[in-house]
């Protein structure tokens, strides 16, 4: 069996302020910083083999901080990884698109990266990574939509339940090509309840 521990990037001034991040290379803010190493100690506890991450500063952040916490040297970054284009909503709270575009404007062609690519680019790497590093247990940091795009298929019916919070931690297990999650959107080690399945 592989256990794969996803994990979304500690939280940024944007988080905070609504804004959509996409692609922007925005940094931790200080909350984030310490929500990271708050699960690093609570990864501890546990046996890690090694660590993926996106390639944006807030994700690789993130994953320097708990690998610094869990004594894994090394962190491998993937591109792939990274979050979804939000096209020219980037940077936008929901108040500023209803001004710019109307009530209506997640129908409009705005240049975002569409779920089902996201889904896809997502779950592929995930699995990827499962797959090369079979029997291990391995982390991998990255965002929350493409998080949520990608448990969609890799466990059907999962992602409805609610968004992921930041650093929210959700268990994968591959077996025989199958995945089942045991907990999805943990936040224990922020101090709030479990959220398990």
């Amino acid at each position: 069996m592989t256990h794969v521990g996803l994990i979304r990037h500690g939280s940024t001034l944007w988080n905070k302020a609504g804004r959509v991040q996409g692609l922007t290379d925005n940094p931790l803010d200080e909350d984030g910083r310490r929500e990271a190493k708050l699960l690093g100690q609570w990864l501890s506890s546990q046996q890690w083999d090694r660590i993926y991450a996106s390639d944006l500063i807030r994700a690789r952040e993130t994953a320097e901080i708990i690998a610094g916490e869990l004594g894994i040297k090394d962190i491998q970054v993937d591109p792939r990884l990274r979050e979804m284009n939000a096209g020219q909503i980037e940077g936008t709270t929901e108040e500023e698109r209803r001004s710019k575009w109307g009530l209506e404007w997640n129908k409009l062609e705005l240049g975002l990266e569409a779920p089902d690519q996201g889904m896809e680019r997502g779950s592929a790497v995930i699995t990827e990574i499962a797959d090369k590093h079979a029997g291990e247990r391995i982390l991998i940091v990255s965002h929350g939509v493409l998080l949520h795009h990608s448990l969609r298929k890799l466990v059907p019916g999962l992602a409805d339940k609610m968004n992921l919070s930041n650093t929210a931690f959700t268990l994968l297990v591959r077996d025989n090509g199958n995945w089942v999650c045991s907990l999805y959107n943990g936040t224990e080690h922020l101090g709030r309840k479990k959220t398990s399945l």
